[in-house]
């Protein structure tokens, strides 16, 4: 079996220099070619960036590690029906976006699934009742401000947190953000909007504690 040559993914040195132009199509055909030098050298080349973005999405460093390992792994696995139809850099950047929201919408799912068995027995007997929360007013100030955020940005719809998060973490142009949502440049400006909307009402109407 294959082992991936990766790094601790969440102790990454700054990100690498961009590639010259044309180094990413010669990788390409090094890489159907079955050359694991060449693997090497995209996972050196790219490893910040999608581990990065998928942060950016699921806030844990050790998830965001795993589901890095995943896209290396599928990139592994398909490159021989890449076509060439959108840039190595797209092709990878949708792949980390959909890998984060398909770990994301997992982890929910077993959350809801062991939420739901500690409220029911086997017969559907109520266990226990739910505990009533009180959600104190959180302070929107240094580190916490920055949890409320993020928190804030994994409730957005899927294609607005992810547009947000290309934009804003990754510093993709609009033109880089269409190619990877498969989209045009009016709709990334329209999705980039709405997000900032919400966010900028939601902090608004946030009451601080003086």
């Amino acid at each position: 079996m294959y082992t991936l040559p990766l790094p601790a993914l969440s102790q990454l040195l700054p990100a690498a220099p961009s590639a010259p132009p044309g180094a990413d199509v010669e990788l390409v055909a090094q890489l159907q070619a079955g050359s694991e030098a060449a693997f090497r050298t995209l996972v050196e080349r790219y490893q910040n960036r999608v581990y990065r973005t998928v942060l950016a999405l699921l806030g844990s460093p050790e998830e965001a590690e795993d589901v890095a390992q995943e896209v290396f792994v599928e990139v592994y696995q398909t490159i021989d029906r890449f076509r060439g139809e959108a840039t190595l850099t797209t092709w990878l950047y949708r792949l980390a976006t959909s890998h984060a929201l398909k770990h994301r919408r997992r982890a929910r799912t077993r959350k809801r699934f062991a939420y739901l068995t500690s409220l029911f027995g086997l017969d559907n007997q109520v266990l226990h009742e739910p505990a009533h929360h009180e959600h104190p007013q959180a302070e929107l100030e240094g580190r916490q401000q920055v949890e409320i955020l993020r928190a804030r940005i994994a409730r957005l719809p899927d294609q607005q947190q992810v547009a947000f998060t290309l934009r804003h973490e990754q510093e993709l142009s609009y033109e880089e953000i269409a190619a990877v949502l498969h989209t045009s440049v009016p709709a990334v400006e329209s999705l980039l909007f709405r997000a900032r909307k919400t966010l900028r009402a939601h902090f608004q109407a946030t009451p601080r504690h003086v």
